[in-house]
């Protein structure tokens, strides 16, 4: 037996390709989220592995009965939930020749084909995003093809670090400062803890205030991370006036389109990245919604040069004539990691077989079916739309006035509900007191009397006369809530002082969460759908993300069945 036999490979191949042509045909048939139990499997797999060989036969059938019931189906026209994977015919191939091909591609020589089309795919990119010339190659910047928004961020991050570091000197890395929305994704905090830096939120209008405060302070300010599309609310931050503010202080600007980016390709979504000329580096991710199979993140910067000096290395074994020339790239000076896969191959297929008429008109359908499901929910007066929908995902809930009264009477005047109500908000069970009206992670965010929503730009005073923000607003704050860092302390003084009258706001708000929780839970344990929530401004909000390459209009019309029937039953007995 050999382990890379051409007429082994070509018979296995045939029968897993079979299996998975099967898988997508029936798809319909598995319930959109896996509803196996935590630990399911090591009751099925045998503790130790097989001393012998077994035969494909035996494990594909292991695969079919152990492994499929523990998926969630995210290629699921049904799927709903955080944002798209959307995969597709040509990136399933593109992937398969990649690992076919089973290249190192860490610099130029390791192969010369998986670096150059890397280059010339990230600039067919660009142009088709309408990047400024200084983004690509062609202008003396260039894109990369990484595996996730995280890494994309981190080696920015790293970059900017680097660059500053050496003009300030080495020693003040703790005075360095990064800003960002309470809504930017997750990858920018775990990267700022990476690189030992403090990382604090901000609205768009404060931006200017906060750096001030903080160069008072003797902090340095580093980075801004700007938000296309957050993973919430699909938000936008502004990013022109943005990257106005920083220019004036010489903050590296990162653009995180890694949802969204991919809709800019379509003329009539472009302005959402007006003004990423005054950015340093931009991202998107093309495993998200732009039919390239899992992962595939790409990521062009002005300043390619600031990456190779802070993540190049060169010891003698990979020292060779191409790279001493300076005439090639070498990837993995732009990476955390020396190893790297030949990710442009998928890219270059999707792009070449779909073409960017094609590409545009998916993604435009996609968008279609949101305000399809948009209207939906405005035919019903028991549902509102929550957040203004941008892209193809939206966000509704339960309205507080379909709610009947007797969920509110119940309550006995207490934060608190019985269990069949209760809900957890990601980080464990939420905490009510006079002094914290809500906190949803590291927001924490003070609601008053109008309290509705914000759906970006965290930490925000609410008051009677701002009733919700959505978006390039950002609610009115004092001067000290510029900025604001881990949980969100606030002064006192914030506080509304209408005690009694505050804390029904609160415990009915609860309440309407609760009742929401409630509901998502029971669409997604029914296995015919699959959403996910988030908690913007203390509303609790189920998102509805279309996305999934085999959606169609019948699948969104039977989600929309799907949750009047269960609202109906959770609004008549609970």
């Amino acid at each position: 037996m050999t382990p890379l036999n051409h007429q082994e490979f070509r018979r296995q191949g045939h029968m897993i390709i079979d299996m998975l042509a099967d898988y997508y045909r029936d798809i319909e048939k598995y319930p959109v989220r896996s509803q196996v139990e935590p630990g399911y499997l090591r009751q099925r797999i045998p503790e130790d592995a097989p001393d012998y060989p077994e035969p494909i036969e035996t494990i594909l059938q292991d695969v079919q009965r152990d492994i499929v019931p523990g998926l969630t189906h995210w290629q699921s026209p049904n799927y709903f939930a955080y944002f798209p994977s959307s995969g597709s015919i040509a990136g399933f191939l593109g992937e398969m020749l990649s690992t076919g091909f089973n290249v190192v591609g860490f610099n130029w020589m390791a192969s010369p084909a998986a670096t150059e089309l890397e280059s010339i795919v990230m600039d067919w990119l660009g142009r088709m995003l309408r990047l400024p010339e200084s983004f690509l190659f062609s202008g003396n910047g260039g894109g990369v093809i990484h595996g996730t928004t995280c890494e994309a961020i981190l080696c920015t991050l790293v970059a900017a670090r680097d660059q500053m570091l050496d003009r300030v000197g080495r020693d003040n890395i703790l005075r360095l400062v990064v800003y960002a929305s309470d809504q930017t994704h997750c990858a920018l905090q775990k990267a700022a803890q990476t690189t030992k830096l403090a990382a604090f939120a901000l609205s768009p209008h404060s931006l200017r205030s906060a750096i001030i405060s903080d160069k008072e302070a003797g902090m340095i300010p580093l980075f801004l991370c700007a938000t296309v599309g957050t993973t919430s609310s699909t938000a936008v931050d502004p990013v022109e006036a943005l990257c106005d503010v920083a220019k004036d202080y010489g903050i590296w600007v990162h653009v995180d389109a890694a949802y969204a980016g991919s809709a800019c390709i379509c003329p009539e979504f472009r302005h959402f990245i007006n003004g990423v000329e005054g950015a340093t580096s931009f991202s998107l991710n093309a495993h998200k919604w732009f039919f390239t199979n899992l992962d595939c993140c790409c990521l062009w910067t002005k300043d390619p040069s600031a990456l190779v000096k802070a993540l190049s290395t060169n010891p003698e074994y990979l020292r060779n004539g191409a790279t001493n020339s300076k005439r090639v790239v070498d990837y993995k000076d732009w990476q955390i990691a020396l190893s790297r896969r030949f990710r442009a191959m998928k890219l270059w297929l999707v792009l070449r077989s779909y073409g960017v008429s094609n590409l545009r008109s998916f993604i435009r359908r996609h968008i279609e079916m949101a305000k399809h499901f948009e209207q939906l929910i405005a035919t019903d007066k028991r549902f509102e739309v929550v957040v203004p929908r941008n892209f193809s995902t939206v966000c509704f809930r339960v309205s507080p006035s379909a709610i009947p009264k007797r969920f509110y009477q119940n309550s006995n005047g207490h934060a608190g509900h019985d269990q069949n109500l209760g809900y957890q908000n990601g980080n464990g069970s939420a905490r009510y007191d006079q002094n914290v009206s809500y906190q949803n992670g590291t927001d924490g965010a003070r609601c008053g009397q109008n309290h509705s929503y914000q759906s970006i730009n965290g930490g925000a005073r609410y008051d009677q006369n701002v009733s919700h923000q959505n978006g390039n607003g950002g609610a009115r704050r004092d001067q000290d809530l510029s900025y604001q860092n881990g949980n969100a302390n606030h002064d006192q003084t914030l506080l509304h002082q209408n005690g009694g009258a505050n804390d029904k706001k609160l415990q009915d708000n609860e309440i309407v969460n609760a009742l929401n929780s409630k509901l998502l839970e029971s669409l997604n344990g029914s296995g015919r759908v699959f959403m996910t929530h988030a908690i913007v401004g203390g509303v609790y909000i189920i998102r509805f993300a279309v996305g999934a390459s085999l959606t169609e209009e019948r699948h969104v019309n039977m989600a929309w069945e799907v949750i009047q029937q269960y609202a109906d039953a959770i609004l008549s007995t609970s």
